[in-house]
């Protein structure tokens, strides 16, 4: 392998959950008021921390979310997580891979770690993350673009920002992890390969993903 530590995206890339989450999110919002379809849900908050939808959603209209808001939303989300959600297809056979190698990994995500922790039970991948590998935006205070949560998941486990490899599916992501100074591979599945502009490669099934990690 070239790299000496691969920093996975959760939501969309480890576990199908953007499907899931930007269709309640668009319900949501548009139960409060501000009118939003699925299709907005994506291109606007894919890949984003919850402070960016409270941003966008008051630099647009002059109006906060309620104070509730975090509260039900993941409710509402975990809940359909238990009905609906499964592994991103490849997901467990790559982290399988890795770890067979030896070569390290942790994830990185704009999402809570109560999100993350969801998110593999039911997908069943908790067995490749224990706590000392699973980076939260929650951990920084400011998620992607910013380049925060990639360079403290780097320096918590101890490998330099130019060693590192971000997998990532959102314009968002890439644009953090090149602002880390890290190659980035987008995943296509879902985001069209012009949105994620920026990436060292592109690849749009997880099958493809050892190959890359492990080209020259």
């Amino acid at each position: 392998m070239r790299y000496d530590l691969v920093i996975f995206d959760n939501d969309g890339v480890l576990v199908d959950s953007e499907p899931i989450s930007n269709r309640h999110l668009a319900a949501y919002l548009t139960e409060l008021g501000h009118p939003t379809t699925y299709e907005d849900s994506i291109r606007d908050y894919m890949g984003s921390a919850m402070h960016r939808i409270h941003e966008l959603i008051a630099e647009r209209t002059g109006q906060r979310l309620p104070e509730e808001f975090d509260d039900v939303f993941h409710a509402r989300v975990f809940a359909a997580f238990e009905r609906e959600l499964k592994a991103v297809s490849g997901a467990d056979e790559v982290l399988g891979k890795l770890a067979a190698d030896g070569v390290p990994y942790c994830v990185a995500s704009s999402g809570s770690h109560e999100r993350i922790r969801v998110g593999h039970r039911v997908a069943g991948l908790g067995r490749w993350f224990d706590e000392g590998r699973i980076f939260s935006s929650q951990d920084v205070g400011r998620g992607k673009p910013a380049p925060d949560l990639f360079l403290y998941a780097a320096e918590r486990m101890g490998v330099a920002p130019e060693r590192c490899v971000v997998v990532e599916d959102s314009p968002l992501g890439v644009q953090a992890a090149v602002a880390a100074g890290m190659d980035v591979y987008g995943f296509t599945a879902m985001t069209p390969a012009a949105k994620l502009a920026g990436a060292t490669g592109l690849f749009s099934d997880m099958g493809e993903l050892v190959g890359l990690l492990g080209s020259s």
